[in-house]
């Protein structure tokens, strides 16, 4: 924006302002309290609007009766036809009409009314009833003023665009954007589904610490802090998994935790930095136990949506219909390159066509890099894939007499990691020898880079087998309200601090 152009709006924006507080004062002169009290009893609009077929109509004089509303919003539309103001309130339930009279309201709340501005908040008492048109609508007999809206609200026909905008402004974009609010509203009920399905399953609920000494758990960069008082520094955690653990060690035998976790990477369509984590563990279980679980947990999240078992993502149809494909790893790259998985040679000689960086890597990380490049984009449908390479995987226990094989599963859905599940290790000598190779060579600032060894004496203490489970909650949320990414789930994602 050139620079007269941004004084002429800073400009434009002073004058509406000292309009809007113009009025602020004229409503404190009339008495009323310009940023309201309490007020009870009122419907949500939607509730309001469900009683419609409750309005009567006088056939001979045409006019509509209905029973009395009392309802409370923020005014999203407003027009005047000579002694009739038109205002449209808007909730989180809806949106409705209101008509205020001079006759019908009284000559207080009439000059009341002319001083209300688009974005003020207030409340409704009146009589449902439909307009010759045909438009539900409240005639008002009563107005309450609850709260004075200084800014000007983003314009009917344009609303807010920028997608940085919306993010920072989500206040208003709840407001103003067609489905945010909906979708917002959803993204609850996927969560409040979550917790419902694991307690009916026997599982607890527990909080672990957000602030780790160590970082653990994961692959991952954290993210640092340092704590005064004891004068040590900290991470915020970029896992669940190792306090849960601990968990089952104490006999807690079904528990998970759902909460925040934090990664120092980067911002794109599918990551955010700080993002919403599902970790459930049972003991005596493995991770076949975990793909039931997991089965159960996005099915009953699509019921509470109202979806059936077909979902439209991206312009794409999911068919979610149970039970879900289950493909091994190897399977898969037997059927997406024409390669033999088990011949290194011709793995690494495929990586290289590719233009796969294989210098220095052990075999398995190039075939996981085939892996990540040539398969997930064509898993579609949800698909668990199955036995992944035990290099790779340092926390999941070993198949029986198939020590190279880990039991591990991931789900994808069009080609993006939903879940991903393991029968756990409990082998704490097995455990500290794979920690330790993980960790050779690992930078100071990355994750990992130093052993949990409080974590390895827990397990010498005997922890059941297990089966654990992890599932990105934004991404579920992302794939059962049809969003292509993850800021459109998360209220407030991370963004550069704003300049005012």
């Amino acid at each position: 924006m050139a620079k007269d152009e941004q004084n002429t709006g800073q400009t434009s924006g002073a004058v509406l302002e000292a309009a809007r507080r113009e009025k602020l004062r004229k409503i404190e002169e009339l008495g009323f309290d310009p940023w309201g009290q309490r007020y009870d009893n009122h419907q949500p609009i939607a509730a309001i609007r469900a009683k419609e077929n409750e309005i009567t109509v006088d056939e001979t004089t045409n006019h509509s009766a209905g029973p009395k509303a009392r309802a409370a919003g923020r005014i999203i539309l407003q027009r005047k036809k000579g002694k009739l103001i038109f205002i449209d309130i808007w909730d989180w339930s809806g949106r409705i009409q209101v008509l205020i009279g001079a006759t019908q309201v009284g000559e207080k709340n009439w000059e009341l009314a002319q001083l209300f501005d688009l974005g003020d908040i207030v409340g409704i008492d009146g009589e449902l009833m439909r307009t010759r048109a045909g438009e539900l609508s409240i005639a008002a007999e009563q107005l309450t003023f609850l709260s004075k809206s200084l800014e000007t609200p983003p314009d009917k026909f344009h609303g807010l665009t920028d997608p940085d905008l919306r993010s920072r402004m989500r206040y208003m974009d709840l407001v103003h954007t067609e489905g945010v609010m909906e979708r917002m509203l959803k993204r609850t009920k996927i969560v409040q589904s979550v917790r419902s399905t694991l307690a009916g399953e026997g599982f607890a609920e527990v909080e672990g610490p957000t602030l780790h000494t160590i970082a653990g758990g994961a692959a991952a960069r954290p993210f640092a802090t340092h704590h005064n008082a004891l004068d040590i520094p900290l991470v915020l955690r970029i896992a669940l998994e190792l306090h849960l653990k601990r968990l089952l060690v104490g006999g807690m035998e079904r528990v998970y935790e759902l909460g925040r976790v934090y990664r120092n990477e980067g911002i794109d369509q599918r990551h955010n930095p700080e993002f919403t984590m599902l970790e459930v563990y049972q003991a005596y279980g493995d991770y076949y136990s975990m793909m039931d679980l997991t089965e159960k947990i996005i099915i009953d999240a699509l019921k509470v949506t109202g979806q059936n078992h077909t979902v439209f993502w991206n312009g794409k149809e999911i068919d979610f219909t149970p039970p879900f494909a289950r493909k091994t790893y190897d399977e898969l790259i037997q059927e997406y390159t024409g390669i033999d998985p088990n011949d290194t040679k011709a793995v690494i000689a495929y990586a290289e066509t590719q233009n796969i960086d294989v210098t220095g890597k052990h075999p398995d990380v190039v075939k996981n890099e085939v892996f990540e490049e040539k398969i997930e984009s064509n898993l579609l449908n949800p698909t668990f894939v199955t036995d992944y390479p035990a290099s790779i995987c340092p926390l999941t226990k070993r198949k029986r007499n198939q020590p190279n094989i880990a039991e591990r599963f991931e789900l994808f859905v069009q080609g993006m990691e939903l879940a991903n599940a393991y029968t756990e290790l409990n082998d704490p000598d097995l455990q500290e020898s794979l920690f330790s190779k993980q960790l050779a060579g690992q930078k100071a600032e990355d994750s990992m880079a130093l052993m949990d060894k409080d974590f390895i004496r827990a397990l010498r203490h005997g922890m059941p087998p297990a089966g654990g489970l992890g599932i990105g909650i934004d991404r579920l949320c992302m794939l059962l309200t049809g969003t292509a990414s993850i800021r459109e789930v998360i209220l407030f994602p991370l963004q550069r601090p704003e300049t005012l």
